[in-house]
């Protein structure tokens, strides 16, 4: 029989409606490769009961001949979205061992549509983070490594547990959120596909919240179908959500293959940055070449308050998390260091169980947002944001069907290499993704090639409000021009 885990989400489907396999067969394999590579640290809380439970259940409905549209596929979860009766923590101390009595509505969509859970995924503390090195559980691995070095690499963050297990075939797909390019940047270190839907497409409710105006979560897979598969399930209204709009759900998946002849591509001048790398720049010539060879018009665009978004961005999401993450108190759930008084709890329970990232963004959020600073930083911020957002619209207004840039500056680098001794250097990992978000826009990372060292790099693909479809059928060219990309197995 083929291996298992090395199968399409598409494929999987495929198999298991012939019935060439059982749910339980296809879990088994995924548990059995998570169990070999532990190594990766992608996992922090694996669910094998619940999977097989759930797999003989998708069994049974395969069986009888009315199984949902994902019956049978293991997937992983970020640690970020409540589980009924599972560990939640956001990767925090400060959360310890919170066991929640609810499910997250995207997580339920995917149960609902007879997805199986393999486990909770790791992920930077709060999702803050563009490496996965803030995480309480430790740094994730990403199972790419450079030509002829065994130095460990980041896979992105902050769903970094995410996609080093897509990449890694330790599941057929995963959730993810994306807050200033938290799906994206990682699809691109790890070579796969990640999509960070339009805002308001996918529920928030029941995702620990970093920034409520930014997060949005989306899905890995190792192809543009697979993802576009996995949206269908995930977006919809949610009633509990106010900021969930309420548009029709197409069909994703019916995009892949659609011809882009005659679409317009906008190649924006102002991510052509002082200092990119040349193979970066030399990727987003040859996939806007791909683009045009399928029949896509490429025309200059300007986005000309591209160059304020990443300072506007660390603004508004550290003041969204200071206010979000003042609920993390010690009183009614997770972790509490006692004091002599609650004032004291307060400050032992918050020192001790938030990390040293958090604790630095708390303290800008709440500085940008004190008396006297708020109109010059904060309100500052949400005026570039409102420019930024223009930008766009007026490219869209002219006719453009989407926009094409690099997804990130460089390829994946060592732990330990970046933003020690000034984590500005770090943030600058997210400089062609913060934008999508300041706009409320969806943007697709498609891999697209290899640096010098063979690490995979990614193109960004960013859609008008709601279009993802238009985003699923350019990245698919991308995709069937550049190939496929798989991480040599050494952690076995």
């Amino acid at each position: 029989m083929t291996d298992l885990t090395s199968l399409t989400l598409a494929d999987a489907r495929e198999g298991l409606t012939q019935k060439s396999f059982t749910a339980l067969e296809l879990t088994d394999a995924h548990l059995a490769a998570m169990e070999k590579a532990r190594v990766l640290n992608a996992y922090v809380l694996e669910t094998p009961e619940q999977a097989r439970t759930q797999a003989r259940a998708a069994d049974a409905t395969i069986a009888k001949g009315d199984a949902g549209p994902l019956a049978g596929i293991p997937l992983g979860v970020k640690d970020l979205f409540a589980t009924t009766n599972v560990r939640a923590t956001a990767c925090s101390k400060i959360l310890g061992n919170f066991i929640p009595p609810y499910e997250s509505t995207v997580t339920s969509q995917l149960w609902r549509d007879g997805a199986v859970m393999l486990g909770k995924l790791n992920c930077d503390e709060f999702a803050m983070g563009s490496s996965n090195e803030t995480s309480a559980f430790g740094p994730v691995i990403n199972p790419w490594r450079r030509e002829g070095s065994d130095t460990n690499l980041v896979p992105g963050g902050s769903s970094g547990g995410s996609a080093s297990a897509v990449a890694a075939n330790l599941c057929l797909g995963a959730t993810g959120t994306d807050t200033g390019g938290s799906i994206r940047q990682p699809a691109a270190f790890t070579g796969i596909v990640g999509i960070k839907p339009t805002y308001g497409r996918c529920s928030r409710w029941g995702t620990v919240a970093f920034a409520s105006s930014l997060d949005q979560a989306g899905p890995f897979a190792r192809t543009v179908r697979d993802t576009a598969i996995l949206m269908r399930s995930m977006a919809g209204h949610d009633p509990k959500d106010t900021t969930s709009v309420d548009h029709p759900v197409p069909d994703y998946e019916a995009a892949i293959g659609k011809s882009v002849k005659g679409m317009k591509i906008g190649i924006p001048k102002e991510y052509r940055l002082d200092g990119m790398s040349g193979e970066i720049d030399k990727l987003w010539a040859q996939g806007a070449d791909w683009l045009k060879a399928a029949g896509a018009e490429l025309v200059e665009v300007s986005l000309p308050y591209t160059k304020y978004a990443l300072p506007a961005y660390y603004v508004v999401a550290p003041a969204e998390a200071s206010s979000n993450l003042a609920r993390y108190d010690g009183v009614r759930y997770g972790a509490r260091v006692n004091g002599r008084n609650i004032v004291e709890m307060y400050e032992n329970t918050r020192a001790e169980g938030f990390g040293a990232e958090v604790r630095r963004r708390i303290m800008i959020g709440t500085y940008v947002l004190s008396a006297g600073y708020y109109d010059a930083y904060y309100l500052r911020a949400q005026k570039v944001r409102t420019l930024i957002k223009k930008d766009f619209e007026d490219v869209f207004a002219k006719g453009v069907h989407a926009i094409l840039t690099p997804a990130t500056p460089s390829a994946a680098f060592g732990i330990g290499e970046k933003g020690k001794a000034d984590p500005i250097e770090m943030y600058l990992n997210d400089i062609f993704t913060v934008t999508v978000n300041m706009a409320g826009l969806p943007g697709i990372a498609v891999p697209a090639g290899k640096d010098v060292q063979g690490l995979p790099l990614g193109l960004q693909l960013i859609g008008r409000p709601f279009d993802e479809e238009t985003l699923f059928s350019l990245g698919e060219v991308i995709e069937q021009s550049a190939g496929h990309f798989t991480a040599r197995k050494w952690w076995t």
